[in-house]
């Protein structure tokens, strides 16, 4: 309706589907923390087993591969981490395990980018980590493989470059919460739906980004992620 908005609200963020000319709409974005024990590990931390944790990023930070973008503002230590996507098709509230993965629509790679210095700086204040996971250009993605095409989740490999150095090289399998148990537990306390994305975590070797950088990661059975590093604003 003509006049309902103050200003032209912006379009849905979205991702390319393989095999589909259709887009997939990007409602909520959901990541999981240290879901790799060897990552949990490099980070100082012991492996938590009790329940899988969670924080989550705006829609407006995803970034289809291919991009460059410029090195963010307010960091000096911004970092690559490597994972594997969900994308969901709910709707899933308090599904059990057992029929999680009927929610799934397909899979992705994807990249959570994260400005480290300002993390470690809320943790040690006991803050939320918003800064430094929350910013533009954050949530790079490739083309959504649909799950009936990537098939069963088991040993896929799970790697990263940069510059063409191998730096995150893992297995799905060793995911320490798995698909079905995430979704399952996630959906205790959100009334999960079509469009959410739920970044799985990721594995170890983590590590810093400067300008000029190139990324290249995949995930077997699933379309690549590429992204460049620019310049600072």
């Amino acid at each position: 309706m003509a006049g309902k908005y103050l200003f032209a609200p912006p379009e849905p963020a979205s991702v390319p589907i393989v095999g589909d000319a259709r887009l997939y709409p990007v409602g909520r974005i959901f990541c999981v923390g240290r879901n790799y024990a060897e990552h949990a590990k490099e980070m100082g931390h012991e492996v938590d087993r009790e329940a899988p944790f969670y924080f989550t990023k705006p829609s407006s930070a995803i970034l289809a591969t291919g991009a460059t973008i410029p090195y963010p503002p307010g960091t000096e230590n911004f970092h690559h981490e490597m994972e594997f996507v969900l994308a969901l098709d709910g709707p899933a509230f308090r599904i059990a395990e057992a029929d999680a993965m009927s929610a799934v629509f397909g899979y992705a790679c994807g990249l959570d980018l994260t400005r480290r210095d300002l993390q470690q700086a809320a943790k040690d204040k006991g803050r939320p980590w918003d800064l430094a996971k929350a910013f533009e250009h954050s949530a790079a993605i490739s083309p959504i493989t649909p799950a009936n095409v990537f098939g069963a989740i088991g040993d896929q490999r799970i790697h990263l470059a940069v510059n063409g150095e191998t730096r995150q090289d893992s297995r799905l399998s060793d995911l320490i919460w798995s698909v079905p148990t995430l979704i399952s537990h996630l959906s205790r306390y959100y009334h999960l739906q079509a469009g959410d994305l739920i970044y799985t975590g990721t594995p170890a070797g983590v590590g810093k980004l400067v300008a000029g950088d190139r990324l290249e990661g995949g995930i077997d059975g699933l379309e690549p992620i590429a992204l460049t590093i620019g310049a600072a604003e």
